[in-house]
Formats: C-alpha cells, sequence, structure tokens
C-alpha cells in the first residue's frame, strides 16, 4: 500500500476541534502518520498527546523538535511517554530549525548544528534501549543515566529534518527517515545524493530510508479554493526564502531559482510582502506543491514518488477551511486503506 502522512502546523489558529477532526479523518483513511512540529506555536508534544487519546491506528509524529530545546535525556523521557499513551505509535523527528528561530526567537546559542545532532540521536537511542547511559561527547557527558520508563516500540523510529550536505550525510548514516521542505520534484535525486552516498558507505539498503517531504497540498474542483492555495503557497515560500536566513534560499538557488531568490529577497528587505510572493512563479509553486483539481493532485503525488518519495506529507496553506483539507485527504487517501 502507498504511504502518505499529513502535517499540521502548530502556529496555525485551529482550535482542538479541527485537529481532532482532521486527525481522525486520517486515520479513518489509512494515513500512515500525523506530524506536529513547533516553533512559536503550540508544542509537539502536547499535541500529540491530545491526538493519542483521540485516534486508534496513525502514528504520531515531531516534525520537528529542535535539538536546541531541550537535553537528549529529555526527550528520550517525552518520546518514550508519547510512545506509551499512544500504544506505540510515536515518531521523532529531530532537526536543527535555523539562526533566526533558534537564537534571536528563543535566545540559544546556535552553534555545531550537525555534531549537535550526532550525539542526540545517540544518546536518545542509547537511552530508549533500557540500558544505562554513559556518554562521553563534545557537548554532552553524560553518567549512569537511565530511563524510568519503557516504550512500547522495541525501536522508535527516528527521522530527521535535513538540507546541507554535512547534515544530508548524517541523515544517511544514522537516521530511519528524511523530512525534507520546498521539496522540488525533478530535482529530488540530485538533492538526495549525499544522504545516499553515505547511507550505502554505512553498510545499509536504500530501504532502510524513508523520504517523507512535506508537501503543500490543496485538492479542490472549487477555482477560488486553489487560487487561494496558490497565494497562499507563493506568500509561505516568500517568507521562507526572504524572512528565514540563507538555508532556504540557498535551496532554491540550487534548483535553479537564483534569479527569482534575489528578487523574493529585495522586495522582503524593503517590507514588500505582496512583491516578495509574486516574484514566485508558477514553474516553483507547480514544481514543489501539490494544488490543483483531485485529480491534478494525485498525478503530482505520483510524480513526487517516481522520483524517490517513498512517503509524501500533505501540509496544508495558511488558512485552508477545515472543509478543504478534509477533501484534499479524501483526494489524496491511500487506495486501500
Amino acid at each position: 500500500m502507498e504511504r502518505i502522512a499529513l502535517t499540521f502546523s502548530s502556529r496555525d489558529n485551529n482550535d482542538d476541534s479541527d485537529l481532532i477532526a482532521v486527525a481522525q479523518a486520517a486515520d479513518r483513511l489509512g494515513y500512515d502518520s500525523f506530524w506536529t512540529g513547533e516553533s512559536w506555536g503550540r508544542d509537539a508534544f502536547t499535541v500529540l498527546t491530545m491526538l493519542a487519546c483521540n485516534t486508534e491506528r496513525i502514528k504520531l509524529g515531531t516534525g520537528i523538535v529542535t535539538v536546541y530545546s531541550r537535553t537528549p535525556g529529555l526527550i528520550a523521557q517525552s518520546i518514550a511517554s508519547l510512545d506509551c499513551i499512544s500504544g506505540g505509535r510515536a515518531i521523532l523527528g529531530l532537526g536543527t530549525s535555523g539562526r533566526i528561530v533558534i537564537q534571536d526567537w528563543h535566545g540559544v546559542k546556535f552553534d555545531y548544528p550537525v555534531s549537535r545532532t550526532r550525539e542526540y540521536i545517540e544518546i536518545v537511542r542509547m537511552a530508549l534501549a533500557g540500558g544505562r547511559v554513559n556518554y562521553d561527547g563534545r557537548f554532552y557527558q553524560l553518567q549512569r543515566f537511565r530511563m524510568g520508563v519503557q516504550p512500547v516500540q522495541d525501536v522508535i523510529p527516528i527521522y530527521v529534518a535535513s538540507l546541507g550536505k554535512r547534515n544530508l550525510e548524517l541523515t544517511g548514516e544514522l537516521a530511519d527517515g528524511w523530512l525534507p521542505i520546498w521539496t522540488h520534484r525533478e530535482k529530488l535525486p540530485e538533492i538526495k545524493g549525499p544522504l545516499l552516498a553515505r547511507l550505502r558507505e554505512s553498510g545499509r539498503d536504500d530501504g532502510d530510508m524513508t523520504t517523507a517531504p512535506q508537501i503543500l497540498s490543496c485538492a479542490s474542483n472549487n477555482e477560488e479554493t486553489v487560487g487561494n492555495a496558490i497565494r497562499q503557497a507563493r506568500a509561505h515560500m516568500a517568507f521562507y526564502i526572504g524572512g528565514m536566513g540563507t538555508y532556504y534560499y540557498d535551496l532554491f538557488c540550487r534548483y535553479g531559482y537564483q534569479a527569482e531568490g534575489d528578487a523574493v529577497r529585495r522586495s522582503w528587505a524593503e517590507g514588500d510582502r505582496g512583491a516578495a510572493a509574486q516574484a514566485i512563479t508558477d514553474e516553483m509553486v507547480d514544481s514543489i506543491t501539490a494544488i490543483g483539481t483531485p485529480n491534478d493532485c494525485r498525478e503530482k503525488m505520483n510524480r513526487f514518488r517516481s522520483n524517490g518519495v517513498d512517503m509524501p506529507i500533505v501540509a496544508f496553506p495558511h488558512g485552508t477551511e477545515r472543509d478543504t483539507m478534509l477533501g484534499t485527504l479524501e483526494a489524496l487517501a491511500p487506495s486501500n486503506p
């Protein structure tokens, strides 16, 4: 069966009934997993705990929690607790976020992201295995730490959000899954190259890694609904390219969109958010999102899969109404839930 998941932004002002209704619909339709992250909205573990108590089968993933927000031991405790509450449905999604979020907004020094992520993965895995953790790392030195809670799963999967070459290599070496964002369908095999190379060098098979990009999606036969989704997608891309440091700008340059990225950043720096959004071209929207009629969206998802996506994660443009979200989930549901 084809795997497909969804993510729900913790920043949107949707109430609990929206979250629960969307998660329950995805559960009923056979979606693999429900992901939510955290940055300046709700925290991920609280939201996922609420959904664990209101769903039955769907897995629950942190997409993502950062390695700067909690100690490795606390992350291990939190994901083990979620696994117990959900009956063995937890997935740990880790990442570094970026300097603006970590250092400017949360006041924590943003340093050595790749090396720090390695230590987190190693310590969390050791802790979840149940034995004593004695670890002598660059950032963390643990002595005799042992978890007092045993997760339901023998192994809780760990996914990593990564973009740069070194972080992609780390993902290929240690992670069970990869959580990219703003994924260009045709460029994915090239971007994924360093990850696969390290995966194979580490003696692992390609099937050991799940590629699970977040894809902005809206499936509707209503032209106004589709038009609104495209406008929101342009604004969302412009925010990441113009307002979130250089990571995403560099990514879009690697896709061949430097001229567009430069235009976005100029307009953003001048405070013209509308012009920044308009610098996002139709080609950029078409190659990175799945927005259109239900048939169009299913075809786009198939094209993502043919270029190396194992489990697309449906993301909704900001402001998407509940009925549109539910309709999109119906349109993109696996054929044999």
